[in-house]
C-alpha cells in the first residue's frame, strides 16, 4: 500500500514537472479555487443557526455575559449595537441556565428577584411597593413573549384597601408596548394583553386596562363609551362588509377570472337589541271545569182574549182594528249557563341581539372584454342567491359590464418578468461560469492523465525493448561463444583465460532471464530520470 501511494505520488509530480509554466500556473489556480469553494461549502453548511440569548442588556452586563461566554468557549454573536446577545440555538437554554447561576445579568432587578431580599426590618410600604414593581416587571416579560412584541411596560395603580369601607377604590392598569418593524397587534392579541392583565391583579376588571403602542395610539376602548361603541359597531360592519365580499369575489374569480371583476358592498346593520314579552293563555277541553252555574226559564199558553189592546191588529193608520181577534199559541224558553275552567299562561321575554342586517347594497362591474357570452342578469342572480338579497326590506343590486383599465397590472407584470428574466439569466451565467470552471479543471486534469500515460506507455515500450535487444545480444553472445569454443576445442588450443566484460555481460543476461520485471523497473527509472 505505502509503495503504490509512492509511486503514484511520484509519477503526479513527474507528471507535474513536465507541465510547461502556464500548465503549471492554470493547474494550480484550478487546485486552489477547488480547495477554496469546498471550504467555503463545508462553512456555509458547519456554520450554526444563532438565536436571542438576551436583549437589551446594560453595557456592563453584556461585558460580563460575553466575558462569561468566553470563559465557557461558547460562540456568540452581538447585534443591535451590542444590546442583544446571540449564541447558537442548540445552546440558548443551557447558556442561560449557566448564566443564571452565576447571577447574570446582574441588573435584571424587576420581576419575582425583587422579592428575594426582604427581611423582617421592611416596612409595609416599602413590601407592597416592591410587590407592584414585581407584578409590572412579570407583566411586561410576559407581555414581550407575545409574538410581534419588542418591548412592554406595565403601570399598576393599585389602591390601599379600606378596612372600614364598603365601597372600594378600583385598580387599573396601562400598558405601552412597542412592535417590531413591520409588525401591528391584532385585535386578538391586545385582548390578550388586557385579560392577561386583568387575571393578574385581585379586582381589576379588564374594563379598566388600557393598552396603547409606541406611537401614542390607544389600542383599547371600552364598549360603553361612545368612542368605544362607535369604534366596535364600524369595525364590525367592516367584517361583515369584508367577508361578503369576499365571498362575492370568490365567486366572480371562478366565473370571469381573476382581476376581470370588482365588487363594492354596502351593509346597513342593526345594533339596536330589543326586548319582547309574549304572555299566552293555554285551555286544555279534556280538563273538567272547576266549578259550573246552570239556569233555566220556560213558558206555555195561548192568547184567546178580544181586547183590541191585546188582540187586535194594527191598521194601515197605526190604529188597532178591534174587529180582528188572534187565539195563537205563545210559548217562552230562556237558559244561562256559567263555568268556571281551569286556564294555563306561558310567558315569553325574547332578546334580539344586535348586529342584524337591515339592508344590503352590492355593485359589481364587469370587464366587457373578458365575460364573452356571460350574462349579466345570471351573474345577478347568483349573487342575490349567494348573498340573500332582500328586495322587501330594500336590498339592492347592480351588475354592469365595463372596460377594465389594465395598464398598470400589465407594467407591474412586464416588471416583474424582466425581474425573473434578469434573475434567471445571472443563475444562467452563475451556472456557465461554474461549468466552465469545471470543465476547465476538467480538461487539465484529462490532459494531464493523457499525457502521464504516454509517457507510461512510451517507457514500457521502450523498456521492453531495450529488455528484447539485451535477450538477443546475449543469445548471439552464446551462440558466439559456443562456435569459438567449438573451434577452439578443435585446434586444441590452450584455454584463453576469461574476459571480465563477457563474465559481467553474462550475469547480466542470466539476471534479465530470472528477474525481467525488476529489470524493466531499473530500466525504466534510468529512462526517466532528469538529464544533469
Amino acid at each position: 500500500m505505502r509503495d503504490n501511494l509512492t509511486r503514484t505520488l511520484t509519477r503526479y509530480t513527474r507528471a507535474f514537472a513536465d507541465f510547461t509554466t502556464g500548465q503549471k500556473a492554470v493547474a494550480l489556480i484550478g487546485t486552489a479555487a477547488l480547495l477554496l469553494g469546498g471550504f467555503l461549502v463545508f462553512r456555509w453548511a458547519a456554520a450554526p443557526t444563532y438565536a436571542p440569548l438576551y436583549s437589551s442588556l446594560s453595557g456592563e452586563d453584556a461585558s460580563a455575559v460575553v466575558d462569561e461566554l468566553d470563559k465557557e468557549g461558547v460562540k456568540y454573536q452581538l447585534s443591535n449595537g451590542g444590546t442583544t446577545v446571540m449564541v447558537p440555538q442548540g445552546q440558548v437554554y443551557s447558556a442561560r441556565i449557566a448564566l443564571s447561576g452565576k447571577g447574570l445579568p446582574s441588573s435584571d432587578d424587576n420581576g419575582y428577584s425583587l422579592l428575594d431580599n426582604e427581611s423582617l426590618s421592611t416596612s409595609d410600604f416599602q413590601e407592597q411597593n416592591d410587590f407592584k414593581r414585581a407584578m409590572e416587571g412579570e407583566l411586561s416579560k410576559t407581555i414581550e413573549a407575545i409574538n410581534g412584541v419588542d418591548t412592554a411596560v406595565v403601570h399598576l395603580a393599585l389602591p390601599e384597601k379600606k378596612v372600614f369601607s364598603d365601597e372600594q377604590d378600583p385598580a387599573t392598569a396601562s400598558v405601552l408596548v412597542k412592535t417590531r418593524v413591520g409588525t401591528t397587534l391584532s385585535d386578538e392579541q391586545v385582548q390578550a394583553i388586557v385579560h392577561l392583565v386583568a387575571s393578574s391583579i385581585d379586582g381589576l376588571d379588564p374594563k379598566n386596562v388600557t393598552v396603547a403602542d409606541a406611537s401614542g395610539k390607544v389600542l383599547t376602548l371600552q364598549d360603553d363609551t361612545a368612542a368605544g361603541a362607535a369604534s366596535t359597531r364600524m369595525q364590525q360592519v367592516t367584517e361583515f362588509q369584508d367577508q361578503m365580499k369576499s365571498n362575492i369575489q370568490a365567486v366572480l374569480d371562478r366565473v370571469v377570472g381573476p382581476g376581470h371583476s370588482t365588487v363594492n358592498l354596502t351593509a346597513d346593520l342593526d345594533f339596536d337589541q330589543t326586548t319582547t314579552k309574549t304572555k299566552r293563555y293555554i285551555y286544555d277541553p279534556k280538563v273538567p271545569p272547576l266549578s259550573q252555574t246552570e239556569q233555566t226559564e220556560k213558558y206555555n199558553g195561548t192568547n184567546g182574549s178580544t181586547n183590541s189592546a191585546a188582540g187586535g191588529v194594527v191598521g194601515p193608520d197605526g190604529q188597532m182594528d178591534s174587529s180582528t181577534t188572534s187565539s195563537s199559541p205563545s210559548t217562552y224558553e230562556n237558559g244561562t249557563k256559567t263555568q268556571d275552567n281551569a286556564v294555563g299562561s306561558t310567558e315569553e321575554d325574547r332578546v334580539a341581539a344586535p348586529g342584524g342586517v337591515k339592508s344590503l347594497h352590492v355593485g359589481v362591474v364587469l370587464d366587457a372584454s373578458a365575460i364573452g357570452t356571460i350574462q349579466p342578469q345570471d351573474i345577478r342572480n347568483v349573487i342575490a342567491a349567494a348573498t340573500g338579497i332582500n328586495t322587501n326590506r330594500g336590498d339592492t343590486i347592480d351588475v354592469s359590464s365595463m372596460a377594465f383599465d389594465h395598464t398598470a397590472e400589465q407594467a407591474s407584470a412586464k416588471e416583474l418578468a424582466q425581474a425573473e428574466a434578469a434573475d434567471k439569466s445571472a443563475q444562467r451565467m452563475k451556472l456557465y461560469r461554474n461549468i466552465g470552471l469545471g470543465a476547465v479543471v476538467a480538461l487539465m486534469i484529462l490532459f494531464a492523465w493523457i499525457r502521464a500515460r504516454r509517457r507510461s506507455k512510451a517507457r514500457e515500450q521502450a523498456t521492453s525493448y531495450v529488455v528484447e535487444q539485451l535477450r538477443s545480444e546475449a543469445a548471439a553472445r552464446a551462440e558466439a561463444q559456443e562456435l569459438a569454443a567449438a573451434q577452439l576445442l578443435n585446434e586444441l588450443e590452450p584455454p584463453m583465460l576469461p574476459n571480465p566484460a563477457d563474465e559481467i555481460r553474462d550475469e547480466l543476461n542470466a539476471l534479465v532471464e530470472r528477474q525481467p520485471d525488476d529489470v524493466a523497473a531499473l530500466l525504466r527509472g534510468w529512462l526517466v530520470e532528469p538529464k544533469s
